[in-house]
């Protein structure tokens, strides 16, 4: 009896892992994906098959977008504020903006006054200050958070405006900051900030979407001023890090109409996590003299395209004379890497600014697959020295430039919810330009005979993990 009983329970388990690698075939979102399920299932059954019913959903199902739904009490309270964008809309001025445009479900707008934040002590003395501006309310959703020095400055921040009658919403990821305290938790919300875990995981029907992020990093202040970039909350993005040291990242502050574009992602992500439609201002308002012209881009795993894949190779296509790219974990797609190569075989500057200090070794190491081929076409790689690189910048010829939260991976192309701020306007990217060279002075640029000499050991590691990159 328990011998049949055995031989029924291998027999169920290898018709689940059939029946979940049909699945990964037809629903994973790139073949490389679907290879590496399929293969894991196949082989080792009795661990891959939980692993994909946990992991392996392709997208974030339940979560409704404003820009996409066509019923959504959302989608109501949006069209009324669409119209109010009109006298601030900016003409794209070509077939690669109005792509950008169509990605990110979110018009270009004129007026705005994008202003670059170097480094952690710019980030966080220019959000604080907006904090105690902040008349009507304050919106903060950041992926960490920690109950550290920083943290709890930020959180004074936020109780002092609930004090002077503000109101505060605070979103925090809940896998992302899994080691914050309930303490710090407790404080805010006796205080009177509405506090909430964007959990990917909800109720019976989402029980299974444990691989995704809201990697976000958004404030805004009264709907007239908002905060976007590659920083969290917590002291090692102040360099205060023993592991890290040095930390260099680079934030944005922005002002005029493209902060209802901010406003509106945190909006969307706050109703997923509580299901509350929360009241806010939606009037549009220029930024004074500065004209910089904006278009915020959210992206996600509930997306119906690969917005950010798209994005970023839209923005390569697009590349004339240069293109200049920045990530802490560099391990695209297919169709983004093909696209690097193809510019740099154009003629256009293709440099790639990576950290020289592994922070997640699988990523570091699965880079080590395919920067050979990058070299060869004629891409150029730097690796940061004095520290620990995260910042997530673009900068496309002379005239527009990128600044959001989207690494160049899977996870941010595919299992991540981020949002990037694209800035068409020569005189921002004047000033990137100016940051980038800064940075590439502290760089050492990456042969291909450093490659070459790898030793055979470090090779077959590298390729392994580059074959695991589809599902990290």
């Amino acid at each position: 009896m328990t011998s049949s009983l055995l031989g029924l329970a291998i027999a169920l388990s290898y018709a689940l892992g059939i029946v979940s690698a049909v699945m990964a075939l037809m629903s994973s979102r790139t073949s490389q994906g679907a290879v590496a399920w399929i293969i894991s299932i196949l082989t080792f059954p009795y661990v891959a098959v939980p692993a994909y019913w946990m992991f392996g959903r392709p997208r974030f199902y339940g979560y409704v977008s404003a820009r996409g739904a066509r019923d959504s009490v959302l989608r109501q309270v949006l069209s009324r504020y669409r119209d109010k964008v009109t006298p601030h809309l900016a003409e794209p001025g070509s077939a690669e903006i109005q792509a950008v445009e169509k990605l990110a479900m979110m018009p270009l707008t004129r007026g705005n006054r994008a202003e670059l934040l170097v480094d952690g002590e710019a980030t966080f003395d220019s959000l604080c200050a907006g904090l105690d501006n902040a008349r009507d309310y304050i919106l903060m959703q950041f992926f960490i958070v920690r109950d550290d020095e920083l943290g709890r400055r930020v959180q004074r921040h936020l109780i002092r405006a609930v004090e002077r009658g503000v109101r505060v919403y605070f979103l925090y990821d809940g896998i992302g900051s899994h080691s914050l305290s309930e303490g710090y938790l407790r404080d805010l919300a006796d205080a009177g900030v509405a506090v909430s875990a964007f959990r990917s995981s909800r109720g019976v029907r989402h029980r299974f979407q444990l691989n995704f992020r809201n990697h976000r990093k958004i404030t805004v202040v009264d709907g007239q001023k908002g905060w976007v970039g590659g920083l969290n909350v917590g002291v090692e993005y102040l360099g205060q890090s023993q592991r890290h040291g040095a930390w260099r990242d680079t934030h944005l502050s922005l002002e005029g109409p493209s902060v209802l574009g901010l406003q509106e992602a945190f909006w969307e992500d706050w109703h997923w996590a509580t299901d509350e439609v929360i009241e806010l201002a939606w009037q549009p308002a220029a930024a004074g003299t500065t004209d910089h012209r904006v278009v915020i881009v959210p992206s996600g795993p509930a997306d119906q395209q690969d917005t950010a894949s798209l994005l970023v190779q839209n923005l390569i296509h697009s590349a004339r004379e240069r293109l200049w790219v920045t990530s802490p974990y560099f391990v695209p797609d297919q169709g983004v890497q093909d696209a690097l190569r193809l510019a740099a075989m154009r003629g256009v500057d293709v440099r790639v600014m990576m950290p020289e200090r592994p922070d997640h070794l699988l990523v570091y190491l699965s880079a080590l697959a395919f920067l050979p081929d990058m070299l060869k076409a004629g891409i150029k790689i730097y690796r940061y020295l004095p520290g620990f690189l995260h910042q997530k910048v673009i900068l496309v010829d002379d005239n527009a430039a990128s600044v959001g939260t989207v690494n160049l991976d899977n996870r941010s192309f595919r299992l991540n919810f981020e949002i990037t701020a694209f800035i068409p306007s020569a005189s921002f990217a004047a000033d990137v330009d100016a940051m980038l060279r800064e940075d590439f002075s502290r760089c050492r640029e990456v042969s291909l005979d450093e490659l070459y000499r790898q030793p055979m050991w470090k090779k077959v590691i590298s390729r392994a993990a580059y074959l695991t990159s589809p599902i990290q």
